[in-house]
């Protein structure tokens, strides 16, 4: 991302990965559901969402400190860094 405003982790962002498989890992091997799904930036993982009831993109990030996430949903274009709390579309 090419904006001078958005947080050092935002700006990092030069492709946004999409994960390719349209499911939550995690909730597949726990045998629990899904709201929406979240792609790592960092290591392209893609998990649920805070809205899911076991919020594993929030897990991924506190474990493993990758800082910014991508939905994964279609037709959403947007981005989040958790450390800085800051939210952009691209």
């Amino acid at each position: 991302m090419n904006n001078p405003e958005l947080c050092q982790h935002l700006q990092a962002i030069n492709k946004v990965k999409i994960g390719d498989e349209p499911v939550c890992e995690e909730c597949i091997k726990h045998g629990t559901t899904w709201f929406h799904l979240r792609t790592c930036q960092t290591c392209g993982q893609t998990l649920c969402c805070d809205q899911s009831p076991q919020q594993h993109m929030t897990k991924h990030y506190h474990a493993d400190g990758h800082p910014v996430i991508a939905s994964a949903q279609p037709g959403e274009r947007w981005l989040w860094c958790y450390p800085d709390e800051e939210f952009t579309e691209y």
